[in-house]
């Protein structure tokens, strides 16, 4: 009996490290499930917001164009959240890790972000957003895991 206990327990705790265990979802939906790992985050203050856009290159980045949006408790270096998407397909995702809490997502007086921010694909941000071509990415169905890494200005 203490075997099976001991097997037991260390199958949950090999499920829970690699996220596998069930999550709370946000969104409906059961043709997909997308797991994101925002990585970098360098302090465990406000909160990490992820959003995710459909297929639609007008609709990324503008206003009311998202198709869902998390807004996690921070947790440093690594936040996850958890999407039920209505299907597999085409999506992207854009991040920033909103430190002060005020659900915006600072900038200076020059325009130049002052947050962690990030998109899908790790896509480069230097000289301005990314394409549209470089943040979309594929997700089958069953579960998906993407990993964003947090950029700071």
């Amino acid at each position: 009996m203490k075997a099976r206990t001991f097997l037991l327990s260390a199958a949950i705790l090999a499920l829970s490290a690699t996220g596998a265990l069930a999550q709370a979802c946000e969104g409906r939906g059961d043709g997909a499930r997308l797991f994101v790992q925002v990585s970098g985050v360098r302090a465990a203050t406000g909160e990490v917001a992820v959003t995710l856009y459909p297929d639609v290159a007008r609709r990324f980045l503008a206003p009311r164009g998202k198709l869902l949006r998390v807004r996690a408790r921070a947790a440093a270096p690594s936040t996850n959240v958890c999407f039920n998407l209505p299907a597999p397909g085409v999506y992207a995702i854009a991040i920033y890790h909103d430190a002060d809490g005020d659900r915006d997502f600072d900038r200076n007086l020059l325009g130049r972000p002052t947050e962690g921010f990030g998109f899908s694909n790790d896509a480069p941000a230097s000289l301005g957003l990314p394409s549209f071509q470089s943040v979309r990415f594929t997700v089958h169905a069953g579960d998906n895991t993407i990993r964003i890494r947090t950029r700071y200005p």
